[in-house]
């Protein structure tokens, strides 16, 4: 009574384009979290750059997360969502998408490296089956501030309201992905000796 007590247009399409979102970046992060520990006893004996173990993984869920679009543009149309110019924008969100996990995946990689235990429990904050309506009105902006939720608005925006982000929308995109890669390259070259 929560979740749903507002009505959201093309739900379906809407449930799928944050699921889609989520479980690539999931996948990705999962993936290339252990990519440098189950390959440990390749990295101890053969002179090879370590980006190449978290950056394939996070490779292989891109390849899985486009063609995940494939259903998703096939439920557009039999859900009679309107495929507008905006989507022609589709693959910025895949980059920046792809930036930021890859990012994340790195920090993630080196930090499993050091404590085993090690699991991303990224924020529930993040809307994938409920509007960001039902959250306090005060609360919203940090909220917000999730680069998945820009994200998955980002998709949506352009997959069912068929119009583009705003430049504010798009510069939080980039700037969430590009912060996040770089970050993450910091951090992996800083440890990937030890």
């Amino acid at each position: 009574s929560t979740l749903f007590r507002s009505a959201i247009d093309h739900f379906p399409v809407y449930l799928i384009s944050g699921i889609i979102v989520f479980s690539f970046f999931t996948e990705c992060v999962t993936l290339g979290m252990d990519a440098i520990v189950m390959n440990a006893s390749l990295i101890t004996k053969v002179a090879i750059p370590k980006l190449i173990f978290p950056f394939s993984r996070a490779l292989s869920s891109l390849i899985n997360f486009l063609i995940s679009l494939l259903p998703l543009l096939l439920l557009m149309l039999l859900t009679g969502v309107r495929v507008s110019p905006a989507l022609l924008l589709l693959p910025l969100m895949i980059v920046l998408l792809f930036l930021f996990a890859l990012g994340v995946t790195l920090v993630m990689a080196t930090l499993n490296v050091f404590f085993r235990d090690t699991r991303f429990l990224w924020t529930y904050a993040t809307p994938i089956f409920y509007p960001d309506t039902i959250w306090p009105e005060g609360l919203r902006g940090i909220f917000h501030l999730n680069p998945m939720y820009q994200l998955i608005d980002f998709l949506r925006q352009i997959v069912i309201a068929g119009i583009p982000p705003t430049p504010e929308r798009l510069l939080a995109c980039g700037a969430g992905a590009f912060g996040m890669l770089m970050i993450g390259l910091v951090i992996f070259r800083r440890y990937e000796e030890k």
